[in-house]
């Protein structure tokens, strides 16, 4: 990724996803779930604005894509004619 924004909101959104974590995981969520719904919105949040920025940004759209390559079919033996 070559956009400095892009980088910028992937951090946040990969942070956000982190504390989301950490209070999901945490002995209060058992008693309060408030903290965690809370953390979710931040990182739901983060990531829209992630991929709504990519949607639009000119650095993700004219970088190659990185689909996985279809695997090749494996010819038992050719057929006679």
């Amino acid at each position: 990724m070559s956009c400095i924004t892009c980088a910028n909101l992937e951090r946040d959104y990969l942070d956000r996803l982190s504390e989301y974590i950490e209070a999901r995981s945490s002995a209060g969520y058992r008693v309060s779930t408030r903290l965690a719904a809370q953390k979710n919105v931040e990182m739901e949040r983060a990531r829209y604005e992630l991929e709504e920025h990519q949607s639009l940004c000119d650095a993700v759209l004219r970088a190659p894509s990185h689909l996985p390559q279809r695997e090749q079919p494996v010819n038992l033996r050719p057929m006679a004619a």
